[in-house]
């Protein structure tokens, strides 16, 4: 049981990593409503995650709050209609104004 426990300090330690196919994308750290969140975004795509516990009734207004961040942070709009997820990690489409 002992070499697990170093194991687990070092998973712990990691943060937000995105999900594979975000591997190479642009990370933003915000704090938004007493909240940390962290957006990874590319040209096209946008993962945000929460982090920190949620207590029961909190997670719509969390939800609000992470969709309001993707043209925060990104500078892009989101295609709702690709929105996946929930209070803790939502993925999605985003359309860039060309450079």
């Amino acid at each position: 049981m002992r070499p697990v426990l170093p194991l687990l300090a070092l998973l712990a330690a990691c943060g937000a990593q995105p999900s594979p196919v975000m591997t190479g994308a642009e990370r933003v750290e915000v704090t938004r409503a007493g909240r940390s969140f962290v957006v990874f975004h590319t040209a096209t795509r946008v993962e945000v995650i929460r982090l920190g516990y949620a207590r029961p009734g909190e997670h719509r207004a969390i939800r609000a709050t992470m969709v309001d961040l993707i043209p925060q942070t990104t500078g892009c709009r989101l295609v709702a209609s690709t929105l996946q997820g929930d209070s803790g990690e939502m993925r999605g489409r985003i359309t860039c104004p060309k450079s």
